[in-house]
């Protein structure tokens, strides 16, 4: 456990909020907005994720106060909510979310240096890619390994580190926006063939088609409260989280929208990763183009280490309240989950060698991440909803009041099944997969943590078959699509 000293202040927990929501993604923001979607579709797919994710934030907010007790609580709310098995699952969930998320950086690290050193890690995934990769993985363990804190002071460096490019981009965009070329075809519904723009279907089609994009940047919201348990003060949690959200809405809409002031959608929807590069390039030359593939390798490094440290945290503090296998509760003399953080490096090592024989690894990794972490928010807001109905040891001296958390919570979960719609059949079905393989695992802790008793309640055994069953289906869907998905 850490001690006093070794604990994370308001400063490292917002650093750690927006290192883990700012990763290397943000810097293809715009080719990744536009690849399917005009300026007003974009305008629009902003205003509802920044409404959706704002009652997601403030469930974390509201919940790290209302339950202070409830520390690594991505987890510990689904347990307190529904019960043992949900609460491993949304644990089991959310660390394999993470484990896929690292590997999405690995790849867009490995693209980024082939702008350094082309041609030998062009596309992220080829062989030398999968060794640059690998390498980097395991250095960020032993940099994990030797302690939490020492990591985290790390963090705010690379948070600084991945902050200027970015800002430097939005002034210099701004600065140079033309508004000829920022009002046309706004609706994506015309076909301009100087500009490569061609109709992009129904104003809906092109709002859905941007929603797990806008997820994955969000993702890591919750990062303070994941490692809560090493917070010197649980209220800092919630001011973190609040803080982390508003600045990256701000950055995000920026950094998709300023771009269409100098290049058409047709032109950005083609632009090779990091687009925000060759927009910078396209405006000032050779040396914007250099800037932000450094950034993206800043943003990246930064990033990876947060999840790293994130991705250990939570099974090692689930280990400890039973819900994973005792063996996940081990730490080093720096107060590191070492167990933890070597399995975790395992898996990661894992997926590393099979985005191979991934045609676009990099948006097969953020599908997967962005719907695998979609239970996690959904129950969270629910546990939230929950309690705020029921009036169940909800606290009167609360920031928000008992009709705000009710709001806060249907509305989070409304959310949260607008992006399962948005994110169709196809990797549910995969992400059922992966949850359904947590089974075993969860049979294992309840058996050391609770022996002599059933692993199951009735409820929680209809649900673990029925989480078996559509497992099979996905298996069977995945090996009957997998060149479809390996090509997405």
């Amino acid at each position: 456990m850490a001690t006093e000293s070794k604990k994370l202040g308001l400063l490292a927990l917002a650093s750690i909020v927006v290192s883990a929501m700012i990763g290397g993604g943000v810097y293809n923001l715009p080719q990744n907005m536009a690849q399917s979607a005009g300026s007003g579709a974009i305008v629009i797919a902003w205003i509802i994720t920044g409404i959706g994710m704002w009652f997601v934030a403030n469930t974390f907010r509201i919940l790290a106060v209302a339950r202070p007790d409830a520390t690594t609580g991505i987890y510990t709310y689904g347990e307190l909510g529904f019960g043992k098995f949900v609460g491993f699952q949304m644990a089991w969930g959310y660390w394999l979310c993470n484990c896929f998320a690292n590997i999405g950086y690995a790849i867009l690290l490995m693209d980024s240096l082939n702008y350094f050193f082309p041609p030998y890690f062009k596309g992220g995934n080829n062989f030398l890619s999968i060794i640059g990769g690998s390498i980097v993985l395991w250095i960020i363990y032993f940099t994990v390994m030797a302690g939490v804190k020492s990591a985290a002071k790390l963090n705010i460096i690379g948070t600084i580190g991945k902050l200027v490019p970015l800002i430097l981009f939005i002034f210099i965009t701004l600065f140079a926006i033309k508004l000829s070329m920022l009002f046309t075809n706004i609706w994506g519904t015309e076909t301009i063939v100087k500009l490569s723009d061609k109709p992009l279907g129904s104003l809906m089609t092109q709002i859905k088609s941007t929603m797990l994009v806008t997820l994955w940047v969000f993702i890591g919201i919750e990062g303070a409260v994941v490692i809560s348990d090493r917070a010197r003060d649980q209220a800092e949690v919630g001011k973190a989280t609040l803080l982390g959200f508003l600045g990256c809405l701000v950055m995000y809409i920026l950094l998709s929208l300023l771009p269409f002031g100098n290049f058409s959608q047709g032109e950005l929807s083609v632009m090779a990763a990091p687009s925000t590069a060759a927009v910078l390039g396209g405006i000032v030359g050779k040396w914007g183009d250099w800037l932000m593939n450094a950034g993206v390798i800043i943003s990246i490094l930064s990033s990876w280490l947060v999840w790293t440290i994130m991705l250990a945290e939570l099974p090692f503090a689930a280990a400890k309240a039973g819900t994973f296998p005792k063996a996940f509760a081990a730490e080093n003399d720096k107060g590191s989950a070492s167990f933890s953080l070597m399995v975790s490096t395992l898996i990661m090592q894992v997926i590393m060698i099979l985005v191979y024989f991934s045609n676009n690894a990099w948006n097969l990794m953020l599908s997967i991440t962005g719907v695998m972490v979609l239970p996690c928010y959904i129950v969270c807001t629910m546990y939230l909803w929950k309690i705020a109905a029921k009036n169940d040891n909800y606290p009167t001296d609360s920031f928000a009041s008992l009709k705000t958390a009710l709001i806060t919570g249907i509305l989070g979960t409304v959310y949260g099944a607008w992006l399962v719609y948005a994110a169709g059949l196809n990797y549910m079905l995969v992400a059922a997969i992966v949850y359904a393989l947590g089974i075993p695992v969860f049979m294992k802790a309840r058996k050391e943590s609770d022996p002599g008793n059933p692993e199951f309640t009735k409820s929680e055994r209809i649900f673990s078959i029925i989480l078996a069953i559509l497992g099979v289906i996905g298996l069977v869907y995945l090996f009957m699509n997998y060149k479809v998905l390996m090509a997405a």
